[in-house]
C-alpha cells in the first residue's frame, strides 16, 4: 500500500513522534494531515481516545469562503477557524502533531494562524 518512499518516511517519522506526543483532556493533540488538495486537522483527546472537533478545507464554513482548497492561505483560513471552534469548546491549550509532515509551508502557516487565533502551543 505504502509503497512510495515519501510516505514510507513520513509513516516512520509519525511513529517516532506519537510516541512523545500525547494528548490529554486538559491538552488535547493537534492533528494535522495534508493532501495534495486540501488540509486536515483534528483535536484529539488521546486518554478518552476521542476526537473533540474537526477542521478543514471541506468544512461548511469555509468551502464559500475559499477560492482554492489549497495553498498557504486556506491553510492559514483553516488555522483561523480551528483556534475560532477550539475557543468555543473552552479549549486554548493544545499540543502540537504535525504526523509526519515537515514544518513548513501550509502545516506552518496552518499552525501560525492558529496561534494568531489565540491557541497555545
Amino acid at each position: 500500500m505504502l509503497s512510495n518512499r515519501r510516505n514510507l518516511g513520513r509513516r516512520e517519522r509519525q511513529k517516532r513522534v506519537r510516541k512523545k506526543v500525547l494528548g490529554t483532556d486538559r491538552r488535547p493533540r493537534v492533528c494535522v494531515f495534508r493532501s495534495l488538495k486540501h488540509i486536515y486537522v483534528q483535536v484529539i483527546s488521546d486518554e478518552k481516545e476521542v476526537t473533540l472537533t474537526a477542521v478543514s478545507t471541506l468544512s461548511e464554513e469555509l468551502r464559500g469562503k475559499l477560492q482554492k482548497a489549497k495553498g498557504m492561505e486556506a491553510a492559514k483560513e483553516v488555522g483561523t477557524l480551528l483556534a475560532q471552534v477550539c475557543k468555543g469548546k473552552g479549549i486554548d491549550r493544545v499540543v502540537f502533531d504535525r504526523n509526519g509532515f515537515l514544518f513548513h509551508g501550509r502545516v506552518k502557516a496552518l499552525a501560525e494562524a492558529a496561534r494568531e487565533g489565540g491557541l497555545d502551543f
